[in-house]
This record gives C-alpha cells, structure tokens and sequence, in this order.
C-alpha cells in the first residue's frame, strides 16, 4: 500500500478534560449526502477510544508546512499538543491552526477491522485553507504539483 499516495490528516478530540490526537493517512470520502468520511485507527489506541466515548471529532487536513505535526501526533510524545497552535469548534473540538483544511464530524458507526477499528463519521462542518496539502508516498513526505 506504501505505493498509494495518501494525504495526510490529525484526528483529534477532547475528553474529561483532556486532548487527543493521532496522525492518519486512511481517510476517505464515503458519501455526498450525507457528507460522509472514515478513517481506521489501531484497536484500543488513545485517540480511537476518547472518540468513540465522545462520539465527536475533528479532522485537519495537513499543509505540505506541517510534516512535523505528522511526525509528533505518531510518536510517543506524552503531550503532542504542547506549544501547537490550536483553536476550538463551537464544540470544543481542537482544529490544528494552518491545516489545509479542518472538519467537524460526528460519530455514526464503528467496525472492527482485524488489528483496526473503522470510524465513520458525518460532517457537520468543515474550513479550507488557501495552501498546498501534504503527501505521504513510500515512507516520505511530498508535496502536491498538478500535471
């Protein structure tokens, strides 16, 4: 699968008082109407389990200037979100300031998928940004250029 291209996207949300987040390159659209994505996340992992119990999370698309923040929300960093610019929805969700772009969705199913569990989720809203999104390919960073 590294020979797919993927962009790349931080899921985050806050629970008992607490942020949470995880690096992504699973996303997918999944329908118009409703507006509709999934993404996967390990079994149990952190970020997986505080969004099933809230039942809301964000999504920020990265900027082709944000690789770092790729690199921090996959390590084992205690609080990946120190000193990271973060605004908030109206409900509370953290939007990663400077991302492509930053959707608010809504839990609506989860599945288990082996070692993974599906997340879909609808849209309740959603920003976009005027700059460049990051690409993931073969275990490196890249940058989009039409053809």
């Amino acid at each position: 699968m590294g020979a797919f291209p993927t962009g790349v996207a931080i899921i985050a949300t806050e629970w008992a008082g607490k942020r949470f987040g995880a690096t992504i390159n699973s996303l997918t659209s999944v329908s118009l109407k409703p507006c509709m994505l999934l993404f996967c996340t390990n079994e149990g992992s952190a970020t997986g389990t505080a969004i099933r119990k809230r039942g809301l999370f964000s999504v920020n698309i990265l900027g082709q200037h944000q690789s770092h923040l790729s690199a921090r929300f996959t390590g084992k960093q205690r609080n990946r979100f120190e000193d990271v610019a973060v605004a908030f929805s109206a409900d509370g969700l953290p939007l990663l300031e400077g991302a492509a772009a930053q959707l608010c969705c809504r839990v609506t199913a989860i599945h288990k998928a082996g070692d993974h569990d599906i997340i879909l989720g609808e849209v309740l809203s959603g920003e976009e940004a005027a700059c460049n999104p990051l690409v993931f390919h073969k275990g490196a960073y890249g940058i989009f250029q039409r053809a």
